[in-house]
């Protein structure tokens, strides 16, 4: 490793100061640490924030279920709220990473990890997430893993968060507090698509911190779930998965939502697929009709062709494991 400050903050009002002269906020650590090691990244400073007062589930007079940053995965997937409430919350904290690191990781920071592209990792690969300028290996490498949705010739990386794919589908906004004062940012809009500065990866103002994730109310009853595909059960990242939540009245789907990830460079919300549902009767057709359009816009990549059948695939299944049929 090499050299750098480590300070502990008293209080939000000192982490953001330190956060605005160009410091590293870090509370469970488990991702930032890592890429340290590999140097990867290299802070000068460090600034942990784990006893800051953001590490509580709260519902709201409006009926919003808001999540602080700081609350751990194991306790987020625990919550009663968050159990009974959106159950393809826990789903995708569960099918997170091991129980240790469940544990230990922050929803803040889950949202805010990077990618596990082995080529953004190897410092000795091109990488223009790490280096912008130096190019993107993944194009002409391995690329079984990569992204077939919301890629660029600058990167195809995917975005490996499973929570932050059923944070998209029910439209959750993110909830920031920097020198300037608080901000809003909807879900879609926090995380960045690569476009030609893969380099950005998240709508931060220098300093800002994450408070918290909030989810609106959405109409009850509302049916939810999380499905994640996988070379292997245990501690693994999504090839695909899909999160999606269906209010069905009277026998009709009132709201449909409905996101993917393991195939986009950010947690992919499929509005095509919302459209085709919302007004129809659950039934088999449906749901395969539905999840045929998954896939529209997908640039498949030389080892990864394989993902736009199977993502047609994961989004049927889970369309009918949530709404049922006929």
């Amino acid at each position: 490793m090499y050299p750098f400050t480590f300070t502990k903050a008293a209080g939000i009002r000192e982490a953001i100061d330190a956060g605005r002269r160009g410091g590293r906020y870090i509370a469970g650590g488990t991702t930032l640490v890592d890429l340290m090691r590999e140097t990867v990244e290299r802070p000068e400073t460090l600034i942990d924030i784990a006893a800051l007062p953001l590490g509580e589930v709260t519902v709201t007079g409006r009926g919003t279920l808001r999540i602080g940053a700081l609350v751990r995965m194991a306790e987020a997937a625990a919550h009663p709220k968050v159990r009974t409430t959106y159950p393809v919350i826990s789903q995708a904290l569960e099918l997170s990473a091991s129980a240790q690191l469940r544990n230990m990781a922050t929803i803040g920071g889950n949202i805010m990890q990077r990618t596990r592209c082995t080529y953004f990792r190897d410092v000795s690969a091109a990488c223009n997430k790490r280096r912008p300028g130096s190019g993107c290996a993944a194009l002409q490498g391995i690329n079984r893993s990569h992204a077939i949705l919301g890629t660029s010739d600058r990167c195809v990386a995917t975005h490996p968060s499973d929570v932050a794919v059923a944070f998209a589908a029910l439209e959750a906004t993110v909830h920031l507090l920097g020198p300037d004062g608080q901000r809003t940012v909807t879900f879609a809009d926090f995380l960045l698509q690569p476009g030609t500065t893969p380099e950005r990866e998240q709508n931060l103002r220098p300093g800002e911190l994450i408070t918290a994730v909030e989810i609106p109310a959405h109409p009850r009853p509302l049916k939810s779930g999380y499905l994640k595909v996988r070379d292997r059960q245990s501690y693994e990242f999504a090839l695909t998965s899909a999160a999606v939540a269906l209010q069905v009245r009277a026998g009709v789907i009132r709201e449909a939502k409905v996101a993917v990830g393991g195939v986009g460079t950010v947690p992919w919300k499929l509005p095509a697929v919302e459209r085709h549902l919302i007004g129809q009767r659950p039934s088999d057709s449906l749901w395969i009709a539905a999840a045929a359009l998954a896939a529209d816009g997908a640039r498949p990549l030389t080892h990864n062709r394989f993902k736009v059948e199977l993502l047609k695939r994961t989004v049927e299944r889970q369309l009918r494991v949530v709404g049922g049929s006929a």
